[in-house]
C-alpha cells in the first residue's frame, strides 16, 4: 500500500518537530520545508528509517525562495496527502523583507499562501487531501485593516502577530470554500500556549510576558496534538472550513468568520505574489 505523504513547514523545532516525528511513526513519508539545512539533517537522522524524508530549503520571508521550493517539490513529488502550514514567528520590532513586506505577515501568511496555491495539483493527486493551518487564539488581538497588513503605519508586536494569525484562519476558510468541489479540506487550529523557543528572539515587554506565562504553557508534545489529530483522524475526514483547539471545533473571532475579509485578503495576496507564481500554479 502506498504510504501517505505529508509536507510540514517549520518542522525542525517545537510543535512542528513533534508533528513530524509522530507522523513518521504513523507511516507517513515527509517533505520537510525549512530554512536550516543542519537542523533538517538532524531531524532526518532522528526519524531514521521510520519514514522516507525529503528536505526542501525554503525561506518563507522570500517569495522567490518559496517559488523555487514549489518548483522543486513539484519536480520531485507526484502527490501530497497532508499539507501542514506550521512555520511562524513573532517580531518585537518592525522588519521589512526584501519583498517590501512586513516580515510577520510575509512569513506567517503570504509565504504559505504562495506555497499552498503552488501545490494544489499535488494535493488534488493525494487521497482525501487535507490542508492544516497552525493559527492561534492570538488572532483575537488583531485589528484587521487590509491596507495596514503589508506596511503598517504603526507597528505593534501583538497586533501584527494577531493579524497574521487572523489571516491564517481567513485563508483556511477561503481555501475550504474554493477546494470543497475537489474533496480537499482546509482547517485552522490553535495549538495553545506552548513552551518552545518561539518568541525567544523577542525583547522588552513581549519577552517578559512570554517568560511570565511559560510555567502555564503546554509542552510541545501537548501543543502538537491538534495538528496530528487534523492530519490523521477519520473523524475530520470531510470536515472543512473550521477552527479547532484541543481537538475540538471552536468558534473564532467574528472577523475570522467574515467572507468579506477572506475575499479581500485573497485578492491582496494574489496581487502580492503574482510575479512569483510558479508555472501552471
Amino acid at each position: 500500500m502506498q504510504k501517505k505523504v505529508a509536507l510540514i513547514t517549520g518542522p525542525t523545532s517545537g510543535i512542528g518537530k513533534v508533528t513530524a516525528l509522530e507522523l513518521a511513526k504513523r507511516g507517513f513519508d515527509l517533505i520537510l520545508v525549512a530554512r536550516n539545512a543542519q537542523k533538517a539533517d538532524e531531524l532526518q537522522m532522528e526519524i531514521g528509517d521510520k519514514a522516507e524524508t525529503t528536505f526542501v530549503e525554503c525561506d518563507l520571508a522570500s517569495l522567490a525562495s518559496v517559488r523555487d521550493a514549489v518548483e522543486h517539490i513539484k519536480a520531485n513529488h507526484s502527490r501530497i496527502d497532508v499539507l501542514i502550514n506550521n512555520a511562524g514567528l513573532m517580531m518585537d520590532h518592525e522588519v521589512i523583507t526584501k519583498d517590501g513586506i512586513e516580515m510577520t505577515f510575509e512569513v506567517n501568511h503570504l509565504g504559505h499562501f504562495l506555497l499552498t496555491n503552488g501545490l494544489i495539483d499535488l494535493l488534488k493527486a493525494g487521497k482525501n487531501a487535507r490542508i492544516i493551518h497552525v493559527s492561534s487564539d492570538a488572532h483575537r488581538f488583531g485589528k484587521f485593516r487590509i491596507d495596514q497588513l503589508v506596511r503598517p503605519e504603526k507597528f505593534s508586536s501583538w497586533v501584527t502577530y494577531g493579524n497574521s494569525k487572523l489571516a491564517n484562519i481567513l485563508f483556511s476558510n477561503e481555501l475550504a470554500r474554493r477546494l470543497q468541489p475537489l474533496g480537499i479540506t482546509s482547517n485552522a487550529l490553535h495549538p495553545g500556549g506552548v513552551a518552545t523557543s518561539f518568541g525567544s528572539d523577542s525583547s522588552g515587554l513581549s519577552k517578559i510576558m512570554m517568560w511570565l506565562a511559560r510555567p502555564f504553557f503546554k509542552s510541545p508534545e501537548e501543543g502538537a496534538q491538534t495538528s496530528i489529530y487534523l492530519a490523521t483522524s477519520p473523524d475530520v475526514l470531510t470536515v472543512t472550513g473550521k477552527y479547532f483547539s484541543d481537538m475540538k471545533q471552536k468558534s473564532p473571532h467574528k472577523d475570522a468568520q467574515s467572507q468579506f475579509l477572506a475575499t479581500k485578503l485573497w485578492e491582496l495576496s494574489e496581487t502580492l505574489v503574482k510575479d512569483y507564481k510558479p508555472a501552471n500554479a
